[in-house]
Protein backbone atom coordinates (compact mmCIF):
# COMPACT_ATOMS: atom_id res chain seq x y z
CA UNK A 1 0.00 0.00 0.00
CA UNK A 2 0.98 3.68 -0.92
CA UNK A 3 0.73 6.79 1.50
CA UNK A 4 1.01 8.28 -1.68
CA UNK A 5 -2.43 6.91 -2.82
CA UNK A 6 -6.15 7.25 -2.47
CA UNK A 7 -8.14 6.98 0.48
CA UNK A 8 -9.48 3.18 0.55
CA UNK A 9 -13.08 4.24 1.22
CA UNK A 10 -12.44 7.08 -1.94
CA UNK A 11 -10.98 4.26 -3.97
CA UNK A 12 -13.52 2.28 -3.78
CA UNK A 13 -16.28 5.01 -4.58
CA UNK A 14 -14.77 5.70 -7.57
CA UNK A 15 -15.13 2.44 -8.18
CA UNK A 16 -18.89 2.50 -8.11
CA UNK A 17 -19.51 0.40 -5.00
CA UNK A 18 -21.13 2.88 -3.71
CA UNK A 19 -21.33 6.57 -1.78
CA UNK A 20 -17.79 7.95 0.66
CA UNK A 21 -20.54 6.88 3.66
CA UNK A 22 -21.49 3.45 2.32
CA UNK A 23 -18.15 2.48 1.45
CA UNK A 24 -17.13 3.26 5.16
CA UNK A 25 -19.43 1.29 6.33
CA UNK A 26 -18.43 -1.69 3.97
CA UNK A 27 -15.27 -0.98 5.42
CA UNK A 28 -15.57 -1.26 9.05
CA UNK A 29 -17.62 -4.21 8.76
CA UNK A 30 -14.43 -6.37 7.16
CA UNK A 31 -16.16 -6.69 3.63
CA UNK A 32 -12.71 -5.63 1.98
CA UNK A 33 -9.29 -6.66 1.72
CA UNK A 34 -6.29 -4.63 0.19
CA UNK A 35 -3.68 -7.42 -1.01
CA UNK A 36 -5.33 -10.36 0.32
CA UNK A 37 -5.33 -8.95 3.78
CA UNK A 38 -8.66 -7.17 5.68
CA UNK A 39 -8.57 -3.90 6.18
CA UNK A 40 -11.03 -2.06 8.08
CA UNK A 41 -9.60 1.55 7.63
CA UNK A 42 -10.80 4.48 5.58
CA UNK A 43 -7.92 6.21 5.97
CA UNK A 44 -5.83 3.73 4.27
CA UNK A 45 -4.13 4.42 1.02
CA UNK A 46 -4.36 2.49 -2.47
CA UNK A 47 -3.18 2.57 -5.75
CA UNK A 48 -4.01 1.05 -8.88
CA UNK A 49 -1.19 -1.35 -8.56
CA UNK A 50 -2.97 -2.96 -5.30
CA UNK A 51 -5.49 -5.63 -5.66
CA UNK A 52 -8.69 -4.20 -4.42
CA UNK A 53 -11.51 -6.65 -3.13
CA UNK A 54 -15.03 -6.64 -2.15
CA UNK A 55 -16.74 -10.01 -1.23
CA UNK A 56 -14.01 -11.68 -3.18
CA UNK A 57 -14.60 -9.55 -5.85
CA UNK A 58 -11.68 -7.46 -7.47
CA UNK A 59 -12.80 -4.02 -7.94
CA UNK A 60 -10.97 -1.44 -10.34
CA UNK A 61 -11.77 2.48 -10.78
CA UNK A 62 -14.56 2.28 -13.60
CA UNK A 63 -15.43 4.73 -16.51
CA UNK A 64 -18.58 6.71 -14.72
CA UNK A 65 -22.00 7.66 -16.39
CA UNK A 66 -24.36 10.07 -14.99
CA UNK A 67 -27.74 10.96 -16.50
CA UNK A 68 -30.16 13.58 -15.09
CA UNK A 69 -33.62 11.88 -15.61
CA UNK A 70 -36.96 13.25 -15.74
CA UNK A 71 -39.30 11.06 -12.95
CA UNK A 72 -43.30 11.26 -13.71
CA UNK A 73 -45.82 10.79 -10.64
CA UNK A 74 -46.55 6.91 -10.10
CA UNK A 75 -43.15 5.52 -10.62
CA UNK A 76 -40.96 4.63 -7.35
CA UNK A 77 -37.49 4.97 -6.73
CA UNK A 78 -35.92 1.56 -6.75
CA UNK A 79 -34.59 -1.16 -8.92
CA UNK A 80 -37.36 -3.64 -8.19
CA UNK A 81 -40.53 -3.42 -5.92
CA UNK A 82 -41.93 -6.15 -3.41
CA UNK A 83 -45.16 -4.68 -4.07
CA UNK A 84 -44.72 -4.86 -7.61
CA UNK A 85 -45.29 -1.48 -8.77
CA UNK A 86 -43.50 0.60 -11.57
CA UNK A 87 -39.98 1.92 -11.15
CA UNK A 88 -38.16 4.77 -12.77
CA UNK A 89 -35.37 1.92 -14.31
CA UNK A 90 -38.76 0.42 -16.35
CA UNK A 91 -38.80 4.10 -18.04
CA UNK A 92 -34.64 3.77 -18.51
CA UNK A 93 -32.37 1.58 -21.48
CA UNK A 94 -31.32 -1.56 -20.45
CA UNK A 95 -27.47 -0.13 -20.43
CA UNK A 96 -28.56 2.35 -17.26
CA UNK A 97 -29.51 -0.73 -14.74
CA UNK A 98 -26.36 -0.30 -13.25
CA UNK A 99 -26.81 3.61 -12.28
CA UNK A 100 -27.92 4.18 -8.94
CA UNK A 101 -30.42 7.33 -8.12
CA UNK A 102 -29.10 9.99 -5.99
CA UNK A 103 -31.64 10.71 -3.16
CA UNK A 104 -35.42 10.15 -3.96
CA UNK A 105 -38.46 11.50 -5.13
CA UNK A 106 -41.67 9.67 -3.94
CA UNK A 107 -43.52 7.85 -5.99
CA UNK A 108 -46.47 10.77 -6.12
CA UNK A 109 -43.52 13.26 -6.24
CA UNK A 110 -42.05 14.05 -9.89
CA UNK A 111 -39.45 16.22 -10.93
CA UNK A 112 -35.08 16.23 -11.34
CA UNK A 113 -33.37 12.56 -10.32
CA UNK A 114 -29.53 12.14 -10.48
CA UNK A 115 -28.50 8.86 -11.48
CA UNK A 116 -24.72 7.73 -11.54
CA UNK A 117 -22.45 4.97 -10.89
CA UNK A 118 -20.11 7.86 -9.44
CA UNK A 119 -19.68 7.28 -6.00
CA UNK A 120 -18.03 10.59 -4.83
CA UNK A 121 -20.55 12.65 -6.83
CA UNK A 122 -23.12 10.75 -5.34
CA UNK A 123 -21.81 11.48 -1.91
CA UNK A 124 -21.27 15.16 -2.83
CA UNK A 125 -24.85 15.40 -4.06
CA UNK A 126 -26.36 14.03 -0.42
CA UNK A 127 -23.99 14.89 1.90
CA UNK A 128 -25.23 17.06 4.69
CA UNK A 129 -21.90 19.07 5.28
CA UNK A 130 -22.14 19.87 1.77
CA UNK A 131 -25.68 21.79 1.43
CA UNK A 132 -26.62 20.96 -1.73
CA UNK A 133 -29.78 22.90 -2.19
CA UNK A 134 -33.26 21.19 -4.01
CA UNK A 135 -35.69 23.54 -5.20
CA UNK A 136 -39.31 22.26 -4.79
CA UNK A 137 -42.48 23.62 -6.37
CA UNK A 138 -45.28 22.49 -3.94
CA UNK A 139 -49.04 22.72 -4.57
CA UNK A 140 -51.53 22.35 -1.50
CA UNK A 141 -55.18 21.42 -1.58
CA UNK A 142 -56.05 24.80 0.26
CA UNK A 143 -54.91 28.36 0.48
CA UNK A 144 -52.71 29.23 3.66
CA UNK A 145 -51.58 32.46 5.87
CA UNK A 146 -48.36 33.36 5.73
CA UNK A 147 -47.75 32.16 9.70
CA UNK A 148 -47.12 28.66 7.76
CA UNK A 149 -44.30 29.95 5.57
CA UNK A 150 -42.62 31.28 8.79
CA UNK A 151 -43.07 28.08 10.77
CA UNK A 152 -41.78 25.96 7.70
CA UNK A 153 -38.45 27.76 7.84
CA UNK A 154 -38.15 27.96 11.54
CA UNK A 155 -38.93 24.07 11.87
CA UNK A 156 -41.39 21.77 12.63
CA UNK A 157 -41.52 17.88 14.14
CA UNK A 158 -41.72 15.18 11.49
CA UNK A 159 -42.18 11.35 12.03
CA UNK A 160 -38.15 11.34 10.86
CA UNK A 161 -37.21 14.34 13.26
CA UNK A 162 -37.09 17.76 13.28
CA UNK A 163 -37.01 19.36 9.78
CA UNK A 164 -36.84 23.24 8.23
CA UNK A 165 -36.90 24.57 5.05
CA UNK A 166 -34.16 27.13 3.95
CA UNK A 167 -36.61 28.87 2.37
CA UNK A 168 -40.28 29.21 1.44
CA UNK A 169 -41.55 31.16 -1.31
CA UNK A 170 -45.42 32.38 -1.68
CA UNK A 171 -45.67 31.58 -5.70
CA UNK A 172 -49.83 31.72 -5.46
CA UNK A 173 -52.41 31.35 -2.83
CA UNK A 174 -51.97 27.36 -2.68
CA UNK A 175 -48.53 27.21 -4.07
CA UNK A 176 -44.92 27.53 -2.86
CA UNK A 177 -41.35 27.40 -3.86
CA UNK A 178 -39.35 25.88 -1.44
CA UNK A 179 -35.78 25.04 -0.87
CA UNK A 180 -34.18 22.67 1.04
CA UNK A 181 -30.48 21.42 1.84
CA UNK A 182 -31.58 18.12 4.04
CA UNK A 183 -33.26 15.45 2.58
CA UNK A 184 -35.16 13.22 5.36
CA UNK A 185 -37.64 10.80 3.88
CA UNK A 186 -41.12 12.64 2.62
CA UNK A 187 -39.81 15.81 4.39
CA UNK A 188 -42.40 18.24 2.64
CA UNK A 189 -44.74 16.21 2.99
CA UNK A 190 -44.89 15.54 6.20
CA UNK A 191 -43.90 19.41 7.11
CA UNK A 192 -46.94 20.38 6.09
CA UNK A 193 -49.15 17.17 7.34
CA UNK A 194 -47.51 18.44 10.37
CA UNK A 195 -49.23 21.48 10.03
CA UNK A 196 -52.79 20.38 9.10
CA UNK A 197 -51.99 21.00 5.33
CA UNK A 198 -51.91 18.12 2.29
CA UNK A 199 -49.64 18.32 -0.52
CA UNK A 200 -52.06 17.49 -3.67
CA UNK A 201 -48.15 18.37 -6.57
CA UNK A 202 -45.05 18.42 -5.77
CA UNK A 203 -42.28 18.80 -8.09
CA UNK A 204 -37.84 19.35 -8.11
CA UNK A 205 -36.97 21.61 -10.55
CA UNK A 206 -33.50 22.01 -9.37
CA UNK A 207 -30.58 20.25 -7.50
CA UNK A 208 -27.65 22.59 -6.87
CA UNK A 209 -27.80 24.80 -9.83
CA UNK A 210 -29.15 22.35 -12.36
CA UNK A 211 -32.31 22.84 -14.09
CA UNK A 212 -33.70 21.62 -17.05
CA UNK A 213 -37.16 23.17 -17.78
CA UNK A 214 -36.95 21.55 -21.71
CA UNK A 215 -36.52 17.85 -20.58
CA UNK A 216 -39.85 15.95 -20.85
CA UNK A 217 -41.52 14.32 -18.24
CA UNK A 218 -40.13 10.58 -18.43
CA UNK A 219 -37.25 11.63 -20.27
CA UNK A 220 -33.29 12.01 -19.78
CA UNK A 221 -30.54 13.07 -21.06
CA UNK A 222 -26.42 13.09 -20.12
CA UNK A 223 -24.67 15.20 -17.66
CA UNK A 224 -21.26 16.50 -19.33
CA UNK A 225 -18.37 17.45 -17.00
CA UNK A 226 -19.59 21.41 -17.49
CA UNK A 227 -23.08 20.26 -16.04
CA UNK A 228 -21.86 18.17 -12.82
CA UNK A 229 -20.21 21.41 -11.71
CA UNK A 230 -23.29 23.22 -11.91
CA UNK A 231 -24.50 20.18 -9.00
CA UNK A 232 -23.24 23.17 -6.34
CA UNK A 233 -24.48 24.73 -3.19
CA UNK A 234 -24.56 28.97 -4.90
CA UNK A 235 -27.98 28.68 -7.15
CA UNK A 236 -26.76 31.34 -9.21
CA UNK A 237 -26.10 31.46 -12.67
CA UNK A 238 -28.29 28.37 -13.01
CA UNK A 239 -27.53 25.89 -15.83
CA UNK A 240 -30.27 25.15 -17.62
CA UNK A 241 -30.66 22.10 -20.46
CA UNK A 242 -29.51 22.73 -24.16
Amino acid sequence: MNSDGTRLNKFLASCGVGSRRACDALIQEGGVTVNGERCDNPATRVTAEDMVRVAGRRVAPKQTTTILFKKPRGYVCSKSDELGRATIYELLPPKFGHLNHVGRLDRDSEGLLVLTNDGELANRITHPRNKIEKEYRVTLAAAFDNSILEKLTAGVHTPEGRARAKSVRRLSPRRVSMILETGLKRQIREMFNTLGIRVTKLSRIRIGKLTDPGLPMGRWRALESEDLEFLSLDPAPTRKGK
